[in-house]
């Protein structure tokens, strides 16, 4: 910090950007959830280094069984190819783009900062990726909007979605901000309507 004096003999505090950036205290110790696009193929380890980091991350995978010639096996699949979400403040904003096979960070349309996630919307992704019995596909195209509904049977019980209607198949979404719905397949017997 440097102290300049101008014509009235007032002094005016000018601050270095480089002083700005390393010190904490100019910036907010909030978390949020962002997206980062990495390479084809590295999901698991980028999450790999960026937890050997400290810094927390989430990849979305769900097991399925894979049948092969001669046998089954219970696999991880990505969910969100080329995506890791991580949980940053804005000194590791940086540090994440810095690591080898990250791209970018996903950004809304029009803008040019990274799009935020709200905790509640991940928490709910979580979920449904953790306790669903059928797979979770993300659905990229605009969806109209449906009526909403709550599931009141099977493990997803009591979360709150969007029914779509997808190639004449009836399933519930929840809505990630920037990135479309998450869509699982799910009898319309298990809905309840809300109004």
């Amino acid at each position: 910090m440097t102290q300049l004096k101008d014509k009235k003999s007032l002094s005016v505090s000018v601050t270095d950007n480089r002083e700005a950036c390393l010190d904490p205290s100019f910036l907010p110790p909030k978390k949020v959830w962002l997206a980062v696009y990495v390479r084809i193929h590295h999901e698991q380890r980028i999450s790999e280094r960026l937890t050997a980091c400290g810094i927390e991350n989430f990849v979305a995978l769900q097991q399925q069984h894979r049948q092969w010639s001669d046998r089954l096996k219970l696999v991880n699949r990505v969910v969100l190819p080329m995506i890791v979400f991580v949980c940053v403040t804005s000194l590791q904003r940086r540090q994440v783009l810095q690591m080898p096979s990250v791209i970018s960070y996903i950004v809304a349309c029009g803008e040019h900062c990274p799009a935020v996630i709200p905790s509640e919307q991940m928490e709910k992704f979580k979920f449904m990726l953790d306790y669903s019995p059928e797979a979770v596909n993300l659905i990229n195209i605009p969806l109209e909007r449906g009526k909403k509904v709550r599931i009141i049977k099977g493990p997803l019980a009591g979360m709150i979605g969007v029914v779509i209607t997808v190639k004449s198949e009836k399933r519930v979404g929840v809505c990630l901000d920037g990135l479309g719905y998450a869509c699982v397949k799910i009898s319309s017997g298990y809905l309840e309507a809300l109004v």
